[in-house]
């Protein structure tokens, strides 16, 4: 089962100005009251405050925190690209604050430009050395490009600063993990659920790497508890339903297939899995029933079925 990669975490930056007004004038009025429009979710208002704001001009660094506020705005809207002219604005204006840097580089991961990320993360890092966020982002922009050793050195620098970065150790774990080194990964997902026992993505990977390593019980009781962090999440009970399977509790594997199906209809292979336990318990007819629905749904499976079905005459 493939497992999931941590998502990047964002820094963002709300900066006042230190005056507030309901009817601004100046530059940090309406900065500060696009701040209250963006905390009340009125993130439109809170873009128009902020480009009123530039358009009264002040010095460099008032306005530099301005051009920042707008693009964490924008940034709340899911614009990419306005809000990487506003952080690169922001850097112009103040190009000694490696915030700007920081929140420029964790948009361009999130655009999948992960060498212009890297390059900013390393000027956060040369800026502010004891940043251990910006050495985990900047990890994953590695692993993204797929530079392993790169990304395991950037978590192993985040967890020496930071020592309850939970997301590092995750982060680590699962580059161990792309490397097959299982027991380096199971440690660190172990590192990582120490630090934040509802970390549901740490324990769905420690299952993975707990059943690769044949500690079936031990995936099983991760899963378990995987899903009661995440029980929309069919993908924890097709895990679990895998280990069941390889534990030949075929009664079981088959109640988590199917809870798994009903959370997501379309998963062909938890069809596929499913019709295959249905064959051995000779209840051909759901199996039948089963293997149509999943090769309706990913016809490359027949061929990988078309043996099975044949040696136990599946109809």
């Amino acid at each position: 089962m493939k497992f999931t990669h941590l998502l990047p975490v964002l820094l963002l930056l709300l900066t006042p100005l230190t005056i507030c007004s309901q009817n601004p004038k100046s530059v940090a009025e309406y900065n500060n009251r696009g701040l209250t429009r963006r905390s009340q979710g009125d993130i439109d208002g809170a873009i128009d405050d902020f480009t009123k704001a530039i358009a009264l001009k002040d010095k460099p660094s008032a306005m530099a925190t301005v051009y920042n506020n707008r693009a964490n705005a924008r940034l709340s809207k899911d614009d990419l690209e306005g809000a990487l002219e506003d952080y690169t604005k922001a850097i112009e204006l103040q190009p000694s604050d490696f915030e700007n840097y920081f929140n420029r580089a964790t948009v361009l991961l999130q655009k999948g430009d992960n060498d212009r990320a890297i390059a900013d993360f390393t000027k956060v890092i040369e800026m502010s050395p004891k940043f251990a966020l910006a050495y985990t982002n900047r990890g994953n922009a590695f692993t993204a490009k797929g530079d392993v050793e790169a990304a395991i050195a950037d978590y192993t620098n985040a967890i020496k600063l930071d020592p309850k970065a939970s997301d590092a150790y995750y982060n680590r774990g699962t580059a161990y993990q792309t490397k097959k080194d299982l027991d380096s990964a199971l440690t660190d997902y172990s590192s990582a659920i120490a630090l934040y026992p509802k970390f549901g993505l740490a324990y769905i990977n420690r299952a993975v790497v707990r059943h690769a390593k044949g500690d079936l019980e031990g995936a099983i009781a991760d899963y378990t508890n995987a899903a009661t962090i995440k029980p929309e999440d069919a993908g924890i009970f097709f895990g679990r339903g895998l280990v069941h399977q390889a534990r030949k509790d075929l009664s079981e594997a088959i109640a988590d297939y199917s809870m798994a199906l009903k959370l997501d209809p379309t998963m062909a292979q938890a069809y596929a899995n499913r019709a295959v336990l249905e064959t051995l318990q000779n209840k051909k007819a759901d199996a039948a029933q089963d293997f149509e629905k999943a090769f309706k749904l990913d016809p490359s499976l027949k061929a990988s079925y078309r043996e099975f079905m044949e040696g136990r005459k599946v109809p």
